[in-house]
């Protein structure tokens, strides 16, 4: 069976509305979706979802993994709560004071802090922050929006 090579050149001749479409509907994988799928993305394709005032989100789903890219206002607090998922929290831009276990902890642009499974913990931002969030698994909870502790 022969492939048909595309150039980059013409790979970008799909139209813009074509590619934003398709990037919106797999921004985020359906519940009943088990078949891995290549996703090639750019955050301004991908919604963005007020959870209050203060504090936006956008979520890319893979088969186990989850990205969230979190846009926090100064001030903004993820109040005390725990959870099965791994997490990894990358700082991209402002600062994020952490109270987890025991410890306060300020995570600044450039900063990882992993976070293991069930440990409780607390952040708010100390600037207007922008913060990428790996979760393993996926966290249900924020797929299902039954993650009321952020909606206030």
């Amino acid at each position: 069976m022969k492939t048909k090579r595309i150039s980059k050149k013409q790979g970008n001749r799909k139209s813009a509305g074509k590619k934003s479409l398709a990037l919106k509907q797999t921004a985020i994988r359906t519940s009943n979706s088990r078949k891995p799928a290549l996703q090639y993305l750019s955050w301004s394709d991908v919604q963005l979802e007020t959870m209050n005032p203060l504090l936006d989100r956008q979520l890319i789903i893979g088969q186990e993994v989850m990205m969230a890219r979190v846009l926090m206002k100064k001030g903004c607090v993820v109040p005390l709560h725990s959870h099965v998922n791994e997490q990894l929290s990358y700082i991209l831009e402002g600062a994020l004071k952490f109270w987890i276990d025991g410890k306060e902890i300020v995570v600044r642009a450039g900063e990882v802090l992993t976070i293991p499974p069930n440990m409780p913990h607390k952040a708010e931002a100390m600037e207007d922050t922008v913060d990428l969030d790996i979760f393993h698994p996926p966290r249900a909870d924020w797929m299902n929006k039954t993650d009321a502790y952020l909606r206030k």
